[in-house]
């Protein structure tokens, strides 16, 4: 009689997934390592576990269901114990009346479906479920909601019988370390920037900051609030008697073989502390300028720009537009023994070999501008300012610029232009920005159109007129949503920019107190291109959707840019 293993694997040859001398070199595999043989199958690279379990769902004659595609109620642990679900390789998905939808990785495990329907004592419809991700849900549902169903169990039973529930204490130890560890783990499994965590006066919303945009997610009760908050605040070395003032901290969290650095910032609001956890980028994850978006032209022009021995590089953008990002691939470009690259942070996001890196401390008076001016006497080739926030801060950072050093810092600007006058806001005089100023970057992140969903389109047409498109344009895609993307049709994000260089034009510009619509003007007519005509070109390419790039970036036609310069006397650039 042919096994589970052997239905498997002729069905896997027959509809043409695997050839005759893969499946051989499976076998051969799966007896040599006593595996199982779809195990064997990933194992050695030719299959997915996701592609194994469709065609077991096609042979088995049961539905597949791709859990990525649901929310999964994180309640139905009430339902069934975690020692019966990991041993059993089954969870309740869908509760419908009379009757539970049950994922499960062998739905012709009968003893396991007859089981099953007596605990549950209702109606059992089995599914089959992708391993990997069923696994990943019970741990995920049990952590966050603890197991009701062993607790119920346990006060039902006598002392005498405890001794039958060794299993079940032992999954329930610790369950608020389980929680936040599982809070955290998803959070680094869905690529997110930030983590939430924030009570109101009846629930705990549990929510992540993917590709720029919170999605609430299912987390634990109101009831476990306290004991997340204390442990954050263990992890972070935080003061765990204090509860009405701000604390912030950080810590190192491995996940998946990978370790992380978070930062957290706790608040106390009117229902209870509030928690945000940053999970910031390591120096593994700094690539290079065309991998962040740079089109070709101004990645090349960045790099030569770079080399400089001195002068100043800005990068300019709101909060979250990827400034820090851009400046530590620069960093990354220039760190080698024979430059001496001092940073000077607040916080320090991401850590880099060779580079001395200085965190700005408030409490002890080490602000920018101290720090600064201390780290000049330490003989620096480069000087990275993480934000240019003051009067002093600014002028210092001009005058290292001038006497030597090549200094990358970021500004809070609308724009590459805006910078300018900002500058001399913070009372650095023209002719200073102006001998000093290499070149200014200004960013925003927009999503990526997801690959897996993406599909051709025709933009509306509104949004085809404010981009001074034709009505009938074609070449655009959008993503209708899927698993992989949490249904949204974007999953990552690339930047959108523009570059002002310090050219003749430019320059002169400056020196002559021209406003930012002066200096944007004269810019464009010598080949600057826009942020907005950055996105606009890769929403051609497919990388994003012109309803994004709207979203996010002004779009401001030459017209606009024409008149707003004409009314700020363009005459006086002339002269």
């Amino acid at each position: 009689m042919l096994s589970h293993d052997d239905f498997l694997l002729a069905a896997l040859v027959e509809d043409g997934s695997l050839t005759r001398e893969r499946a051989d070199q499976a076998v051969r595999h799966a007896q040599d390592q006593g595996l199982p043989i779809a195990d064997a199958i990933v194992g050695l690279g030719l299959l997915s576990s996701r592609q194994i379990a469709i065609v077991r769902a096609e042979t088995a004659e049961y539905p597949f269901v791709d859990l990525s595609w649901f929310d999964i109620d994180f309640k139905n642990t009430s339902l069934l114990t975690r020692s019966t679900a990991e041993s059993l390789r089954a969870f309740p998905l869908f509760v419908c009346e009379r009757t539970v939808t049950v994922g499960m990785e062998n739905p012709l495990d009968l003893r396991a479906v007859d089981q099953m329907r007596a605990l549950l004592k209702v109606d059992v419809d089995p599914v089959l479920c992708e391993p990997d991700a069923l696994r990943a849900l019970i741990d995920r549902a049990y952590s966050l909601t603890g197991d009701a169903a062993a607790d119920r169990l346990r006060l039902a039973t006598s002392s005498t019988d405890s001794a039958d529930l060794a299993g079940e204490t032992a999954a329930a130890r610790e369950p608020i370390v389980a929680a936040v560890n599982q809070i955290i783990a998803q959070g680094l499994d869905l690529l997110a920037s930030d983590i939430h965590i924030g009570p109101d006066e009846h629930e705990l919303h549990l929510r992540y900051r993917v590709d720029g945009t919170l999605r609430a997610h299912q987390g634990p009760g109101l009831a476990a609030h306290s004991g997340l908050i204390q442990r954050l605040k263990v992890m972070a070395h935080l003061d765990l008697t204090q509860t009405r003032r701000p604390q912030d901290g950080k810590f190192r969290f491995s996940h998946g073989g990978r370790s992380v650095d978070v930062r957290l910032s706790i608040i106390p609001t009117v229902c209870g502390e509030n928690a945000v956890l940053r999970l910031l980028a390591t120096g593994a994850n700094i690539k290079d300028f065309p991998t962040l978006g740079f089109p070709a032209a101004e990645s090349r022009e960045l790099e030569r720009i770079i080399e400089n021995p001195y002068g100043m590089i800005l990068v300019t953008g709101p909060t979250g537009s990827g400034k820090t990002t851009t400046l530590y691939t620069a960093l990354k470009r220039l760190n080698s023994p024979d430059r001496n690259i001092m940073t000077i942070e607040d916080p320090v996001e991401i850590r880099m070999p060779l580079i001395r890196q200085i965190q700005v401390n408030h409490e002890i008076g080490l602000g920018f501008a101290g720090a600064l001016r201390s780290i000049l006497r330490q003989d620096p080739d480069v000087v990275f300012v993480g934000e240019i926030r003051d009067d002093e801060t600014a002028r210092i950072s001009v005058q290292a610029a001038l006497t030597g050093h090549l200094v990358l810092s970021s500004l809070h600007t609308n724009d590459a232009a805006g910078a300018i006058p900002r500058l001399r806001d913070l009372g650095c005089p023209s002719f200073a920005v102006n001998a000093a100023l290499l070149c200014v970057i200004a960013q925003r992140l927009v999503r990526r159109t997801c690959a897996d969903c993406a599909r051709a389109v025709s933009p509306r047409p509104d949004v085809l007129n404010l981009f001074n498109l034709q009505p009938g344009e074609s070449g655009f895609v959008a993503g209708r949503g899927c698993g992989r993307c949490g249904s949204s049709g974007y999953r990552g994000r690339v930047g959108v920019y523009e570059m002002l260089r310090a050219t003749p034009t430019v320059r002169h510009a400056i020196e002559a107190d021209a406003s930012a619509d002066e200096v944007r003007q004269l810019a464009a007519q010598a080949g600057m291109r826009l942020m907005w005509q950055d996105g606009l070109e890769k929403a051609r390419l497919g990388l994003t959707t012109l309803d994004e790039v709207a979203r996010v970036v002004a779009v401001q036609s030459t017209e606009d840019m024409e008149a707003k310069a004409a009314s700020s006397t363009p005459e006086r650039l002339a002269a």
